[in-house]
């Protein structure tokens, strides 16, 4: 399988040389195959937002080169990669535009695919975005007119999965973006999020805290810690895998427990 993301010894510090420094990626390396989904698990400060914001352009790395299907992006502005990167957020209020209806906000973000100016809305498009919304069986192609800030939690979330898929990213980036949701539509999106990487055959990144979860979706899961890549299971030895086994493994590996309780409440 060809790397559709290539991460390769990123290391970044904040706040270097001073007594608050702190290592958030150290010498981490990371390969993603082409329509690979990837679950990560580690506790608060592990790094996980830390390897999104690199892969976004957030900020520059001290060390290492990022690279998305062959092309190095490592130091390409955050604005141009973002034609390549879709990403979905825990926070249902971010990424969207509150005062704009649905029907706008898909507009807006298809634009990359379109020869024209998004308040254009033509038939075509129109019909193509209504054909998106009923596949999310929440009733919303019959609310295309609906300013986003009107909807419920899950139905923006929704809403925005689609944003970030809609002009078919080269990577898309989910960081917990079901954990503000409450249980019975974190999993509606959750099984909403499956089906589009599926379909879509995306290459995805998703952070979870869950580890019933993280061993659920895809077909990889990695652990970090401290700013490192301490596991990466796949096939028979995640298959075979446990909530409980992956917590002692991590121990084994690490040299320390989780630390974060919503790790182990399972």
């Amino acid at each position: 399988m060809s790397a559709q993301l290539s991460v390769a010894r990123l290391t970044k510090r904040f706040e270097a040389g001073t007594p608050n420094e702190k290592v958030a990626l150290d010498d981490f390396s990371l390969e993603a195959g082409r329509g690979e989904f990837i679950t990560i698990l580690g506790s608060n400060g592990a790094g996980k937002s830390t390897l999104f914001n690199a892969i976004l352009g957030k900020f520059l790395p001290d060390r290492g080169r990022i690279l998305l299907d062959g092309a190095d992006i490592t130091y390409m502005k955050d604005h141009r990669r973002a034609a390549s990167i879709g990403c979905l957020y825990q926070n249902p209020l971010r990424g969207t535009a509150p005062s704009m209806t649905i029907e706008e906000n898909l507009a807006m973000a298809y634009t990359r695919n379109a020869s024209r100016s998004f308040f254009a809305v033509n038939r075509r498009d129109s019909a193509h975005f209504r054909e998106l919304l009923a596949g999310l069986g929440l009733g919303l192609e019959d609310r295309m007119k609906t300013k986003m800030g009107l909807l419920s939690g899950g139905q923006r979330q929704a809403a925005s999965l689609l944003m970030a898929t809609i002009a078919k990213p080269k990577l898309l980036l989910l960081d917990e973006h079901t954990a503000a949701l409450d249980p019975a539509t974190s999993v509606k999106v959750l099984d909403i999020t499956r089906k589009i990487v599926a379909e879509n055959g995306l290459t995805a990144l998703m952070i979870t805290h869950d580890l019933d979860m993280a061993l659920d979706f895809g077909s990889r899961t990695i652990m970090m810690d401290r700013g490192r890549l301490v596991l990466d299971l796949s096939g028979r030895e995640r298959a075979d895998m446990t909530p409980r086994k992956l917590a002692d493994l991590f121990h084994s590996r690490s040299g320390h427990d989780l630390s974060d309780r919503t790790l182990l409440a399972t």
